[in-house]
């Protein structure tokens, strides 16, 4: 359980390192920057590690849209970290792990009880809630991080469908090796939009270590929570994640004076509930 909790705050803490580059470079940049960074240091350590025959490409497919859900996920989540309080972006993204059981029940006709379909239409309302300011002050633009929760799902999708094709190592830097051009793509296509916004001049050295920084924090950060999947169980493990969320409350009151009101916390504390009641029934 601490090897899962420091591994989620770390990640949590890498979230919060991004929104401090706020306003220096657009999010979609950062999200490239921060990707490429990843997969070349990844590719470095797994040449080292594995050799040159560690250089798959198993099940190309599953890993394209590894990638690509990877790319969306991260693209609408940095950039609405840019725009909302971390806490209202970080508690969002949770519907994730309910969108993955709804869909999954939808497309591949799994079998999905009663009690976990009320469970995703309650965690439905604590969006609801939890966006109720953001919406009012931004727009669409505050369904950002529900955008992000979906591309989540298709990730968690498909990685199921890729598990056991290759090594822990190799399957994280093929997604960061797609998702890498895929964000490059994204920032060109936004920087001759002609939007003074999406406009990309030459990174601070402030963009430059956090991008360095969260791509070698997040990749050890994986590298916990998995060694602690492998010494308990994912049944222990998963519960920890919700700490993200209390990192992100603390580090967005600490750093960003982002106060979240009581009607938040309520929103933020239902999805929580959901997340959980959906945990506990997939044990059963």
């Amino acid at each position: 359980m601490a090897y899962a909790l420091a591994g989620f705050a770390l990640l949590s803490g890498g979230d919060g390192l991004i929104k401090s580059t706020s306003g220096e470079w657009p999010g979609m940049a950062v999200a490239a920057l921060r990707f490429t960074i990843g997969a070349v240091g990844l590719g470095i350590v797994l040449l080292l590690v594995e050799g040159r025959g560690g250089f798959r490409f198993p099940l190309p497919r599953v890993q394209l849209a590894r990638g690509f859900f990877l790319a969306v996920a991260t693209l609408t989540f940095f950039t609405s970290i840019f725009l909302m309080p971390l806490a209202t972006a970080v508690s969002i993204q949770f519907m994730a792990p309910l969108l993955t059981a709804a869909i999954s029940a939808l497309l591949y006709r799994e079998r999905l009880s009663r009690g976990r379909w009320v469970a995703t239409l309650v965690a439905f309302i604590g969006v609801i809630i939890v966006l109720r300011p953001s919406f009012a002050e931004l727009g669409w633009a505050a369904l950002l991080p529900l955008a992000a929760a979906f591309g989540m799902s298709g990730l968690m999708m498909a990685n199921a469908r890729a598990a056991g094709s290759g090594s822990v190592l190799l399957m994280q830097f093929i997604v960061a090796a797609i998702a890498a051009p895929i964000l490059l793509l994204a920032a060109a296509i936004g920087h001759f939009s002609g939007y003074p916004p999406l406009q990309i001049g030459w990174p601070t050295q402030h963009v430059v270590l956090v991008c360095t920084v969260v791509a070698v924090s997040a990749s050890f950060a994986h590298m916990l929570i998995y060694t602690a999947t492998v010494r308990g169980s994912a049944a222990v493990v998963a519960p920890m994640v919700y700490v993200q969320i209390l990192v992100a409350i603390g580090l967005g009151v600490v750093f960003y004076q982002d106060y979240p009101d009581l009607v938040a916390l309520a929103g933020t504390g239902i999805i929580i509930a959901s997340g959980i009641y959906l945990l506990r029934d997939g044990r059963k």
